[in-house]
This record gives structure tokens, C-alpha cells and sequence, in this order.
């Protein structure tokens, strides 16, 4: 069962990938390990045919991509993203105390399922910016523990937690982090090196500490934190690496700050794929119209999770169109554009999974129950390239512990690497597959 090495794989991946920055700290390392040269937004690009490269934003951001050997004619993407809906760590001075304990004060980021953030071991990872001579640098940082947690009242204390209740971040979910001297050797626990006036700034967000599992009784699920959306980045990174570049240009993009709208400088709503591009297309030296007709020829693959049907719930999902973990990709469609499938794009991936050994199933929303939105459509309004929304069946979206299939993730490296191996030539009505 390779699978599993693969989703053992991807659980491992994740739990190094602590926030935003440390999952383009480890994209970084497996590019740097395969022979990708990095790049600087802020000087020259010298590209040579067959030349790998990647060039990352804030740290939290990272586009790679692959020049053929030959001319090429069009982009090939993949696009996930870096963040996951948690607490951030907010204020000048983020310690509230009462004189026994001192609580952390923390904001929301993006749309989590709050109560099960409850009695677990949490710690706290991002970065740092510290003070380098007359210059500021930034440190990754991670305390590497069972460092907080966020406790319920008891049962006896509050009678109706079991009938539904709605918490507040701000009186209910500030973790506490020690005794009333925990905030005088807060910073020692991430640069104990570091005088605590030289510490700037910093960007830190909590994590479950609980390991990933396979379980189930034949190892068919696999659980974790940060599925959505590590699984697409991991999966899509992997197959990108396994591919080569053939009449194309492969791009591998993993953008943060979706779960908030990518309304950053490094998100999916920024100028960072868009500049990417020209990047290639001027040290390729292609000029503006070339580089539009190429745009009108590629392809993107919009990566981000999508629901499972769950059991308890069937009222929840649309009678016809439902998914299920272990099942493959799932093509998400919309009527309102919350994806961007068209039937030119399904088709297109369907031939894809046919091609790649990999099965495929149609997800559509509830028709009175609006999904969330992805990065295809954020992405579409600034590269207009033909586009399909796609993920893997997961469970309890958005919760600090989801739950997928464990052949899933072997299935997404299978479809990337086919997606990237294959040349998709536009026609007059739709797109051909060129083999390798």
C-alpha cells in the first residue's frame, strides 16, 4: 500500500509546517533539494531553458516553476495556499494577568470551528523581526512544546455547554500560558539568544500539537491539523517536482492569507503571480503581446479542499452531487462562481485523472447552502486563463483536527504530476492533450 508512505509523508510535512512561514520555509528546502535556483523580486531574473526556479513574498508566499527546453506557448498552474484558520497572537503587549494567571490575548484568523480548540496542547509559531545592527531581519521561530491551552469551564459551572453556545474569542478563548511570571521570559522560549529590546515585532500563531494519524479499520482516513489546505500544497509541490516542464511553463504557486480574502501583498489577490509571470515572459524575452496570447493558451488548477459528505447530515449537501474521502479529485462546480469550473476546464481534468490512473467525482453545493469561496476566482480577475476548482474530500473543515482519505493525497501527487507532464494546447472549442 504506497499510499500510505505518502500520507505518512504528508502528516509528517504538516507537522513541520507550523504557520505561513514555516510552510515556505519546507517548500523552500524540498525545491533546494531538488536543483531550484532562488530568485529575488528585486533584482534582474536570468532564466536558461531548462532552468528551475522559485521566488517567495513576506516569507509566507512561494511561486516555483520549471522553463522547457524549448519555446513555449502557455503557463501551467497549480495554486494552493500557505495559512489555515487559527489565533494570532495581537497587541504591543499581549499579556493579560490577574495576578495568578497570565492568558495570551489572541484574534481570530478566519473561519475556524472554535470549540474544538478547547482543552488541547497548543504552542505558538511564526516569526520574529529583530533588531541587526541598523537593519531588521526576520527569524523564524517556533516554541517547539506543549506550550498553551485554552480550558471550558466545567459542566457544573456552565449547565448549558452541551446545548450549543456561542464563545467568544475575547472572553472565552484567551489560552493561558502560565503563572503571573510567564510573561517576563515569554521571548526567552523563542530566541533565548535574543535581548528582549532587539525583539521588534512579531507574527505568531497558535497550533495543535496533537500528531497526525492513519486510522481507521483497514488505515483508510487519516487525521491532522492544517489539511486544508497542506494537503493540496504538499500534494501539488510533490507532483510538481516528480514532472518536467515539456512545451509549457509548469508553475507551482502556494499563496498565504486566503482564509481572510488574500487582500495582502502576498496573497492570491496581490500582484505575485501576476508579476511572476511577466518576470518569466521579460527574461524570456518575450514582449506584452506574446505574453497576453500565452496567458489566453494556459491552464490553472485552483487546489483547495473540498467537503466530504458526512453521515449525520445528509440535509447538508446537495442529493445528487456528493463526495466522499478515498474517492479522488473532486471537481468543484458553482452557479454563482464561488469556483470557476466551466464544462471546457471538467472536461479537461477529467481527461487528466482518466490519463493519470486517478479517480475523479463532481462536487456541488446545497442549493439553499452557499459554500466558501477558493483562490481559482481571486486568481481568474488577475490572470484570465482557463480555470477548474479542485480538492480532496475532507472531513470537519476548518476544525484544529480535519480528517481526509489516505489514498487522497497519493492521488493529488498523481494528478499533478500528470497535469504537468502533459501539454494542454488550446483549440478553437476546448484543449488537447499533448503527450510528453
Amino acid at each position: 500500500m504506497e499510499y500510505l508512505n505518502t500520507a505518512q509523508e504528508l502528516l509528517d510535512f504538516i507537522m513541520r509546517c507550523k504557520s505561513p512561514f514555516h510552510v515556505v520555509k519546507e517548500a523552500g528546502d524540498l525545491l533546494n533539494e531538488n536543483g531550484y535556483t532562488k530568485l529575488e523580486e528585486t533584482k534582474e531574473w536570468s532564466l536558461v531553458p531548462g532552468g528551475t526556479y522559485y521566488v517567495t513574498r513576506n516569507e509566507s508566499s512561494v511561486i516555483a516553476f520549471q522553463i522547457p527546453e524549448s519555446a513555449f506557448s502557455s503557463y501551467q498552474i497549480i495554486a494552493s495556499h500557505s495559512d489555515c484558520p487559527t489565533f494570532k497572537v495581537k497587541g504591543e503587549d499581549p499579556f493579560v494577568t490577574d495576578g495568578h494567571y497570565t492568558r495570551l490575548n489572541v484574534e481570530g484568523y478566519g473561519g475556524m470551528i472554535r470549540s474544538p480548540w478547547f482543552d488541547r496542547p497548543l504552542s505558538l509559531a511564526g516569526r520574529m523581526v529583530v533588531r541587526d545592527g541598523n537593519s531588521v531581519k526576520s527569524v523564524l521561530v517556533d516554541a517547539g512544546r506543549d506550550l498553551v491551552t485554552i480550558p471550558n469551564l466545567p459542566i457544573h459551572l456552565n449547565r448549558d455547554i452541551n446545548n450549543g453556545i456561542k464563545y467568544s474569542v475575547q472572553t472565552d478563548m484567551l489560552p493561558i500560558l502560565g503563572d503571573e511570571t510567564a510573561k517576563d521570559h515569554f521571548y526567552e522560549l523563542f530566541l533565548p539568544d535574543t535581548a528582549k529590546e532587539d525583539i521588534l515585532s512579531m507574527e505568531l500563531y497558535l497550533y495543535n500539537r496533537v500528531e497526525g494519524s492513519i486510522w481507521g479499520a483497514s488505515k483508510e482516513f487519516l487525521s491532522s491539523g492544517r489539511l486544508d489546505d497542506l494537503q493540496s500544497a504538499f500534494g501539488s509541490l510533490k507532483g510538481f517536482l516528480a514532472a518536467k516542464a515539456t512545451g509549457q511553463v509548469n508553475v507551482c504557486a502556494i499563496f498565504d492569507n486566503e482564509e481572510v480574502g488574500s487582500l495582502t501583498k502576498q496573497g492570491a489577490d496581490s500582484s505575485f503571480l501576476t508579476e511572476t509571470l511577466q518576470h518569466i515572459n521579460a527574461a524570456c524575452g518575450k514582449d506584452t503581446i506574446a505574453y497576453h496570447r500565452d496567458l489566453a493558451g494556459s491552464f490553472l488548477v485552483s487546489a483547495d479542499n473540498a467537503h466530504a459528505f458526512h453521515p449525520a447530515h445528509a440535509e447538508k449537501y446537495d442529493p445528487k452531487s456528493r463526495v466522499y474521502m478515498n474517492g479522488g479529485v473532486v471537481i468543484k462546480q458553482s452557479a454563482n462562481q464561488k469556483y470557476t469550473t466551466d464544462a471546457v476546464s471538467e472536461a479537461v481534468t477529467k481527461m487528466l485523472c482518466e490519463k493519470a490512473g486517478v479517480p475523479c467525482q463532481v462536487f456541488a453545493n446545497h442549493a439553499d447552502i452557499p459554500g466558501g469561496s477558493t483562490l481559482g476566482a481571486i486568481l481568474n480577475s488577475l490572470v484570465s486563463v482557463t480555470s477548474v476548482d479542485i480538492g480532496m474530500a475532507q472531513l470537519a473543515m476548518h476544525s484544529p483536527y480535519e480528517t481526509a482519505g489516505a489514498k487522497d493525497t497519493a492521488y493529488l501527487v498523481q494528478f499533478a504530476k500528470t497535469f504537468y507532464e502533459t501539454t494542454l494546447v488550446r483549440t478553437e472549442h476546448g484543449f488537447s492533450l499533448e503527450e510528453k
